[in-house]
């Protein structure tokens, strides 16, 4: 199984619309998840067009998005279990991959997935998968913009597609 991965889009703040790129690396996904900071419900709108859409809110998400996505989410898929969220809490940018992977630490996840930081993170921790895709319209201190790629097959594993 394909799973398309991005977060931080901040539709309309940071980019009109999400890059036409994306839709050509996720036109063959099974699943897409958002991380957080769409800022608009019509990022929803473009992306349930390819593929099942899964999205949690993250801070700069209004209030009706944050109460109809929530901020957490376990979702159970192809017999792993993958967690996602957009990691904002506390302060510190630099310790959003922990902060991410304490909200999920009594849940027994073989995955987790974020976002917040806007830098692509791709690292495993006490045989946990943590994955950031990085912003594909909001790079920040990145090269280049990016999303991601997870591939479920006997393990689960993780890519960051420059865009």
């Amino acid at each position: 199984m394909r799973i398309g991965v991005l977060s931080d889009t901040h539709i309309p703040t940071r980019a009109r619309q999400l890059p036409p790129v994306l839709f050509e690396i996720f036109s063959d996904v099974d699943l897409l998840l958002h991380a957080g900071d769409l800022v608009t419900e019509n990022v929803l709108l473009d992306l349930q067009t390819l593929a099942p859409l899964e999205a949690v809110a993250g801070n700069m998400d209004p209030p009706h998005l944050k109460q109809r996505l929530g901020s957490k989410k376990i979702l159970e898929v192809a017999g792993f279990r993958l967690g996602l969220t957009h990691g904002h809490q506390g302060e510190d940018r630099s310790k959003t991959p922990q902060r991410a992977l304490a909200e999920f630490a009594a849940d027994q996840v073989d995955c987790v997935i974020f976002g917040h930081s806007h830098q692509p993170y791709l690292e495993t921790i006490n045989g946990v998968l943590l994955f950031n895709p990085g912003s594909p319209t909001d790079h920040r201190r990145e090269p280049r913009p990016s999303c991601g790629l997870l591939t479920l097959d006997d393990r689960v594993t993780a890519e960051i597609i420059y865009l």
